[in-house]
């Protein structure tokens, strides 16, 4: 019977030539997306190992792993692989993430087939002992600490204003006066994201007609062209031929950078936030304007889900879209209730651009610190009061 192996990270052109390569033993589901994996995992699927050749920053990469091992505690074995030198410090950071074994890009076919059979049925780490990693993202116990006190104290204090909002919510429209999302924080953990409801009931409903009024959509003239030639600019200059290269359904070569470009402008921006937003309610307005509606997040920051500061937890759809290597690394800092961006700018009027937010928030991942968390909190009470209706 063949094994079922989970290929996370390669391109489609390399998973179809490890499929052909591994027919007879192996049968292969590929990947490109942790939200499409996890969302296939919680199905209940069965497999017997995955293969990640994604670098470590990436979505599919060390974050993801932590989560597939420690949050979500899956026994099957994990294998890295690369064709990278592994220095002892890197090997420590994949074994205490829960990597089995470290193999080259392309494993000779015996090898990978013989470590598989080893593992049935043990399913265990067998890297060489190593010490604890010191390098995997932890949440400081100051910060930690800082957030429980924080959080507590705000939850009991604030509980008679809770109250009275509930009872507004509830008399202007018909519905809970909590509503709930499910986001992506840190190391793309998923989790329920907790609100005062703000908008009528069927506001994600009206979602996808309301693409045109996303702050964040590039304009016409700043949208990249959808037609794919067969080179990119960068090896059209150089008088060369693409060194990646896709098939598409044609038939047809084709560059992939190019293919990446055009699709990112088939799906859009990766943020979503519309000025003047239709569905919401007026108490609804209200909340948002003093940002009152973001209460219910203290819940959240309790649980330890979220910090009191960090990077803003992203809706599915928008954190599936942010898989380049650079942009992910905001998925290394704590997820907050507010953050470094929303004290920048606030977002007023569109001003701050998608390009803008990302950089601000892998700032954050790379500097955050108890102090900086002070400032920011202190800046974030003058910027509630915005004129601007985001």
């Amino acid at each position: 019977m063949r094994k079922k192996v989970v290929c996370l990270g390669s391109t489609e052109q390399e998973v179809q030539s490890f499929t052909a390569e591994y027919a007879d033993d192996l049968e292969v589901q590929h990947f490109d997306n942790p939200t499409n994996f996890l969302s296939w995992l919680a199905k209940g699927e069965y497999f017997d190992a995955i293969l990640d050749s994604a670098s470590l920053t990436s979505p599919l990469g060390l974050n993801l792993i932590q989560v597939l091992k420690k949050d979500i505690g899956i026994k099957e074995p994990i294998f890295w692989l690369t064709n990278d030198s592994i220095s002892t410090g890197l090997q420590a950071m994949l074994a205490d993430a829960g990597v089995t074994d470290i193999l080259t890009q392309k494993p000779e076919k015996e090898k990978l087939l013989t470590r598989l059979d080893n593992l049935s049925g043990s399913k265990t780490n067998n890297l060489n002992p190593v010490k604890k990693n010191t390098y995997a993202y932890q949440n400081p116990i100051g910060k930690r600490l800082f957030d429980i006190l924080v959080s507590a104290t705000a939850l009991l204090c604030l509980s008679p204003l809770f109250l009275l909002i509930a009872l507004l919510v509830k008399l202007e429209s018909k519905g809970p006066a909590f509503y709930y999302s499910y986001r992506v924080g840190t190391g793309y953990r998923i989790f329920r994201f907790w609100k005062f409801r703000s908008m009528r009931q069927n506001a994600d409903k009206m979602l996808a007609s309301m693409k045109n009024l996303n702050q964040y959509q590039a304009s016409p003239a700043e949208e990249p062209s959808l037609a794919i030639s067969s080179l990119c600019a960068t090896c059209v200059a150089a008088g060369t031929s693409c060194q990646n290269q896709l098939i598409d359904s044609q038939g047809k070569t084709i560059c992939e950078k190019q293919y990446k470009i055009a699709k990112q402008a088939e799906d859009g921006a990766a943020f979503m936030k519309i000025a003047n937003d239709p569905r919401i309610t007026k108490i609804g307005m209200f909340l948002r304007n003093t940002s009152l509606d973001e209460l219910p997040q203290l819940y959240n920051v309790l649980r330890g889900d979220m910090s009191i500061v960090g990077n803003r937890p992203l809706p599915l759809y928008e954190a599936e879209k942010i898989t380049t290597d650079h942009f992910a690394a905001r998925f290394i800092a704590p997820a907050g209730i507010t953050g470094l961006w929303q004290v920048s700018k606030r977002g007023k009027g569109g001003n701050m651009s998608e390009e803008e937010r990302k950089e601000l928030d892998i700032e954050y991942a790379k500097t955050f610190s108890l102090k900086k968390d002070l400032q920011i909190i202190l800046k974030t009470f003058p910027a509630l009061f915005q004129k601007e209706n985001v």
